[in-house]
C-alpha cells in the first residue's frame, strides 16, 4: 500500500472551540511549538483575559507589539476559528475569575525544601496538570478512540521510556476486559508486529513529545497497513499525528531540574488511558465485567492468607 499521510487543516478545522476554562490550559500545552510572536500573543490573554476581551484585534496586536495576523493566527492554533470566537472566551473565563476563584500559584521544587512541601507542591503540580489534560481533551476524538478500540479485533500498544510504562498500564487493563492487547516497548518488535495489522485493528502510539521515532515509525507502519491509529501525546502539531487518525492531547506541564517531563507527560498520559479503558469498558460493559469476574476468581486465591 502506497503511503498516505494525513492532511493537516490545523487545530480549529472541525473541531469545537475548547471552553473558556480550557484557555490557559491549552496556552501551556501549545506554547512550546509557537513561534515568539504568537508566544506573546497567547501569554497576553491567558494572564490578562479581562484586559484582553475589551481589545478588537488590532488592540492587541499592538499590546504584544505583534501584527493582526499574527493575533488571528494564534486564536485559530488555541482552537478558536478566529479571534472573535477567542474575546468570548476570554470574557467568560475573565467572568469565572471575577466570581472569585483564588488564583493558581505553583512554585519549583527546590533542593533544600522540607519533605512536607515537597510533598504540596507535587500535589499540586500533578492536580493541575489532570485539571489541564481534562480540560484540553478533545471529547469526539475521544469517543472516536474508545469506539474503534472497543470493537478492534487487536490492540497494539506502542512505548518507550516512561511512555512505555503507561503503554504497559493501558494493555494490563485491556486484556483484563477480556480484548486482545499488546505493549510493545522494542522498537523492531513493535515493527514487525505493526506489519500484521489491518482494518478492524487498532494501533495507539504513546509518546509526550510526539518526536520518538521508535514510536512513530510503528505507527506509521499501522497506518499504512489499514488499522486505525491514535496518538496520545502533548504536541497536538508533533510527527506523530501524521499517522493518526485520532489525536488524544496530554498536558506539558512545566519541567524542573527535581521534576524531569517524564513525570509530568506520565500522570496526564495515565489520566488519558483511563478514560480511554473506561469508555471501552462501558461500551463492551457484559463481556467486560464477565471477564473482570473470571479473572479475579482465578487470582483470588493468591490474595488469601
Amino acid at each position: 500500500m502506497s503511503q498516505k499521510v494525513k492532511e493537516i487543516f490545523g487545530p480549529a478545522a472541525g473541531r469545537t472551540p475548547p471552553a473558556p476554562a480550557a484557555l490557559a490550559a491549552k496556552v501551556r500545552m501549545l506554547a512550546p511549538s509557537m513561534t515568539r510572536s504568537m508566544q506573546r500573543v497567547a501569554e497576553a490573554v491567558a494572564n490578562d483575559p479581562a484586559g484582553c476581551a475589551a481589545l478588537t484585534v488590532t488592540g492587541l496586536a499592538e499590546l504584544t507589539g505583534t501584527s493582526e495576523a499574527t493575533v488571528v493566527r494564534t486564536a485559530r492554533l488555541l482552537g478558536y476559528p478566529g479571534y472573535r470566537d477567542l474575546r468570548l472566551a476570554l470574557a467568560g473565563l475573565a467572568a469565572q475569575q471575577q466570581s472569585g476563584r483564588a488564583p493558581a500559584i505553583t512554585t519549583d521544587i527546590a533542593v533544600d525544601d522540607p519533605i512536607a512541601d515537597v510533598v504540596a507542591k507535587l500535589a499540586y503540580d500533578e492536580q493541575q496538570t489532570l485539571a489541564d489534560t481534562a480540560a484540553g481533551l478533545d471529547t469526539v476524538q475521544l469517543t472516536a478512540a474508545v469506539t474503534a478500540a472497543a470493537a478492534a479485533r487487536r490492540i497494539d500498544v506502542y512505548g518507550v521510556g516512561a511512555s512505555g510504562l503507561v503503554a504497559q498500564d493501558l494493555t494490563q487493563k485491556l486484556l483484563r476486559i477480556g480484548l486482545i492487547a499488546h505493549a510493545h516497548s522494542d522498537p523492531h518488535l513493535a515493527v514487525t508486529n505493526a506489519v500484521q495489522l489491518r482494518a478492524g485493528d487498532v494501533a495507539i502510539a504513546i509518546t509526550h513529545s510526539g518526536s520518538t521515532g521508535d514510536v512513530i515509525e510503528p505507527l506509521r507502519v499501522a497506518f499504512e497497513h489499514g488499522a486505525t491509529t491514535v496518538a496520545i501525546t502533548g504536541r497536538p502539531d508533533g510527527a506523530v499525528t501524521q499517522y493518526a487518525d485520532h489525536v488524544l492531547t496530554t498536558s506539558t506541564a512545566r519541567e524542573s531540574e527535581l521534576r524531569p517531563a517524564a513525570m509530568s507527560s506520565r500522570t496526564s498520559q495515565l489520566l488519558v488511558v483511563d478514560c480511554l479503558f473506561v469508555g471501552v469498558a462501558q461500551r463492551t460493559y457484559d463481556r467486560a465485567a464477565e471477564a473482570l469476574a473470571a479473572s479475579y476468581e482465578a487470582l483470588a486465591h493468591r490474595h488469601r492468607r
